[in-house]
């Protein structure tokens, strides 16, 4: 088997063949600079298209498939190198390279914090303060644990919170929590590089929710997701915080309402906030909820920040996903909606807004405090 590591390919002078066979998102996304993109699963079909007597460099996720491939097709007259530790050694390498250019970090938050202010001002800062003030997020003397997770979300919430303390708003107290829940090395020092880069000093804690979570084999992340809110909210009970800010955003509103409907049979939304049923005196808000993903790809891509995309144990040696959620409901809705966009501009708009104009006189039944009530208790006393 040919193998390269990603310092010999760095190494090598002059235009590279580099083929990333990750899906189509996930190249997209983020990948090597200048590679091509034939999914893994269309690589023998369309091995006409890579020429012999060339070197030909393979990058999957982790390795795994293009150890495979390489192996089939260099038999056959190939010249292809697979890319040892995949994707992920070519993040860490960037990530150590990123290190390096500690002199250029202040510069860069800088940056960063002026780009929310001044570029992404009608895309991210209005909307989050337009949810901050219409859904009553913030009251005096809060003290909210901000719940980063390395991903693009949380970490522009955490920018959020601190622009909206610098632009006068010093009525309350944040906490940067990261709960450590059995995330790989390359992953936690991911968030801690990232979260120093951008100036945002968290406070970590540890848990073993992922070895927890392991014997789980039918719905380990339905049990995953409600472990880790339960200890955020413990860990921030324990530092003196009454809120907990999740990285929720507008286009999970969307799906979440879709999901209810299609896959539940029922009609509800992601709530911007909640009280908390086992954390007495806790609450969740979601400062977010007014935030497409898209403008938050942008800022970024912008910024050219690179985030951890799914620490999860489960995915984060799966060559075939990469750490994403393909194949799962939400991702069949996140393309449901995709297509529907195509028709019209105002879907996703609709279809948030469908949840703030329920007209119960047309509704055929609803649950209010979890008592159902039905039309036809008060359908005949509406006619006299």
């Amino acid at each position: 088997m040919e193998r390269i590591t990603i310092e010999e390919m760095e190494a090598i002078q002059g235009e590279k063949l580099v083929i990333d066979i990750r899906t189509k998102e996930e190249y997209e996304r983020e990948t090597y600079p200048g590679a091509l993109n034939i999914f893994w699963e269309e690589f023998d079909e369309r091995i006409q298209e890579i020429p012999k007597g060339r070197p030909v460099y393979l990058i999957c996720y982790t390795g795994a498939r293009s150890d495979e491939l390489t192996v089939k097709w260099n038999d056959k007259g190939y010249e292809l190198y697979s890319l040892e530790g995949g994707f992920v050694s070519y993040r860490r390498l960037k990530l150590l390279q990123f290190m390096e250019e500690e002199d250029n970090r202040e510069r860069r938050q800088k940056d960063v914090e002026r780009s929310i202010v001044k570029k992404f001002r009608k895309e991210i800062w209005r909307k989050f303060t337009k949810a901050v003030n219409e859904y009553e997020l913030i009251q005096d003397g809060d003290k909210i644990a901000v719940c980063i997770s390395g991903g693009k979300d949380s970490m522009l919430m955490a920018k959020l919170f601190q622009e909206l303390w610098r632009h006068g708003q010093k009525n309350f107290e944040a906490v940067f929590l990261v709960m450590n829940p059995g995330y790989n090395e390359i992953n936690f020092q991911t968030i801690q590089t990232n979260a120093k880069l951008l100036g945002v000093p968290i406070t970590v804690f540890e848990s073993q929710i992922f070895d927890i979570v392991a014997s789980d084999v039918e719905s380990p992340c339905y049990l995953c997701a409600r472990m880790r809110r339960g200890h955020l909210y413990n860990k921030a009970k324990e530092l003196g915080c009454n809120k907990i800010a999740l990285g929720h955003h507008f286009d999970d509103v969307i799906e979440t309402i879709l999901m209810g409907m299609l896959y539940g049979a029922q009609i509800q939304t992601m709530m911007p906030k909640l009280h908390s049923t086992n954390f007495e005196g806790m609450e969740l808000i979601r400062p977010l909820y007014l935030i497409r993903e898209e403008d938050i790809i942008h800022w970024m891509n912008y910024n050219e920040l690179h985030f951890i995309q799914c620490a999860c144990r489960f995915t984060e040696h799966c060559a075939t996903c990469g750490g994403e959620e393909k194949g799962s409901k939400r991702a069949e809705i996140k393309e449901l909606i995709r297509e529907l966009r195509k028709k019209s501009p105002y879907i996703e708009k609709n279809i948030f807004r469908s949840v703030e104009n329920v007209n119960l006189s047309t509704v055929i039944a609803y649950k209010e405090d979890g008592v159902k009530h039905h039309f036809l208790e008060t359908y005949d006393k509406k006619e006299s």
